[in-house]
């Protein structure tokens, strides 16, 4: 079973999220803010996470940035999810480490293929 990450300070969104994800077969560990993020990637090692970009306490950019300069955690893929899909926010996203970048509200059948992309890379 593989294990998510997701990093949601809305309470809706997470649960929402959680359930869906859960229903598809994955176990789902939450955090509620980066700086949490941070220390649960680091001691869960989960397979993927799922960030989101505006939170309080420490944002997903940082967040990242501080868990793909981990040694012990910077090959775990991250998708970004972000309510303020600007011009930009992708290439940011990726230049934070970010893996894979996606918008909110979340479409699940594009984020599922995301999430399968990145869990089992072609090749």
């Amino acid at each position: 079973m593989k294990k998510i990450l997701l990093v949601e300070d809305n309470e809706m969104n997470r649960d929402m999220l959680s359930r869906r994800l859960e229903r598809k077969g994955f176990q789902v560990i939450n955090a509620m803010d980066g700086e949490q993020a941070v220390s649960v990637a680091s001691s869960a090692r989960p397979d993927l996470i799922l960030m989101d970009m505006n939170m309080p306490v420490l944002d997903g950019w940082e967040a990242t940035r501080r868990i793909k300069a981990n040694p012990e955690t910077a090959a775990i893929p991250v998708i970004a999810l972000t309510a303020h899909a600007m011009t930009g926010d992708r290439e940011k996203a990726l230049a934070a480490g970010c893996d894979e970048y996606d918008t909110k509200p979340v479409e699940f059948p594009r984020l599922l293929d995301k999430i399968t992309s990145l869990l089992n890379p072609r090749g």
